[in-house]
């Protein structure tokens, strides 16, 4: 369970931060937010929640016992 948090906190850091890279430079548009149309106009909001999100998911893992 520790290694799918951390998994999962890595994926939502990388997609975070590629989309506040996005957003703040105009470069590097690969990530799975600016994609999406439902979420046009507030992809630096999501942006920063999925960053929030992953060191939430990190700090469960940490928290999780391991074994």
């Amino acid at each position: 369970m520790k290694q799918l948090l951390e998994f999962l906190g890595f994926l939502a850091l990388l997609q975070g931060s590629g989309g506040l890279v996005y957003e703040l430079t105009g470069k590097l548009r690969w990530g799975v937010i600016q994609r999406w149309s439902a979420l046009d106009g507030y992809e630096i909001y999501v942006s920063i929640a999925l960053v929030v999100l992953a060191f939430a998911l990190f700090a469960a893992a940490e928290s999780r016992k391991s074994g």
